[in-house]
């Protein structure tokens, strides 16, 4: 929304009929900018409203739109896509997505600090129960098979003490994890569950890669695992559905690389490791300002 103020535009938005208490500290402070003076001016740009499901109410307000933005999923959007739009105006959608993690064996031995790596990786994952669409589900290895079985034992012993210490697994989702991780080996067969001393973290390390892994994610620190040879391996299960690419020790001409040479369908944000939570205003490969605007040409 405040982007969407920034360019001009004026702005309706519907708030969690549910309550969450973080909404009422937003709105507070929303209140309480727009009571200074410097500010005033934007009170007649801004509605936030809160309504059950409601398809009369959506209808109005969709009748009235230039641009739609719809942030919830895939089920979300298709149900709020039933309220007509104007014939000129469109749909800005941030649809289910699903990220992954690349981690290079060697330069972690050479110089990284492994509680730092882990603490960052804990950021992406844990914070939000790995339910935020930036948290990585899987998490592919590049490197010789001894070197990456040497930084596994110490990527995630310095994981499982950063989890240990700020981390409360609740009991159903011990449960859901473990559910999660048998149902998937029964039907894949190509795996095997990683032994830990609990089940903070759950690791299931894969021989392949397959079409269909983003569908398999559970939360609350689950993870794949895949050894590969080179970045290249990951192309065949990229799709329109992966957003962000985290990494440790990937050089840029490799990365640029990747996605000129390969073009894949997916992935619009590559980041290191601890920033996948870091929002900008290109998102989901959208230029929002840009798309937020209408631009008048002017021509002697």
């Amino acid at each position: 929304m405040l982007r969407s103020v920034a360019v001009g535009q004026n702005n309706i938005v519907r708030l969690p009929s549910r309550y969450f208490p973080q909404v009422e500290i937003i709105c507070s402070a929303i209140r309480e900018l727009l009571d200074h003076e410097a500010f005033s001016d934007l009170i007649s740009h801004i509605l936030l409203l809160r309504y059950e499901k409601n398809d009369a109410i959506t209808d109005f307000f969709s009748a009235h739109c230039d641009v739609r933005v719809i942030w919830g999923g895939d089920l979300t959007i298709a149900d709020i896509r039933r309220s007509p739009l104007p014939p000129r105006s469109f749909d800005l959608t941030f649809a289910d997505r699903y990220s992954l993690c690349v981690i290079n064996a060697e330069a972690f031995f050479g110089g990284a600090d492994p509680l730092r790596i882990a603490r960052d990786f804990y950021n992406d994952t844990y914070l939000f129960d790995q339910n935020a669409c930036t948290a990585p589900h899987l998490v592919v290895w590049l490197g010789t098979k001894s070197n990456v079985e040497k930084a596994q034992e110490v990527f995630w012993k310095n994981l499982h003490g950063v989890v240990a210490e700020k981390y409360k697994l609740q009991s159903v989702s011990a449960v859901n994890k473990l559910a999660d991780a048998y149902r998937f080996a029964a039907s894949a067969g190509a795996c095997r569950i990683v032994k830990m001393e609990d089940n903070l973290i759950m690791r299931i390390q894969l021989e392949n890669l397959s079409q269909g892994i983003d569908d398999q994610r559970s939360m609350c620190g689950y993870f794949y695992e895949y050894m590969a040879d080179k970045l290249e391996e990951i192309l065949p299960i990229i799709k329109r559905k992966f957003q962000t690419l985290s990494y440790y020790g990937v050089d840029r001409a490799t990365l640029n690389g990747f996605i000129e040479d390969k073009r894949p369908f997916g992935i619009d944000r590559i980041v290191q490791i601890g920033k996948t939570l870091d929002f900008s205003l290109v998102w989901d490969g959208y230029d929002l300002i840009n798309m937020l605007s209408r631009t008048v040409s002017l021509t002697a």
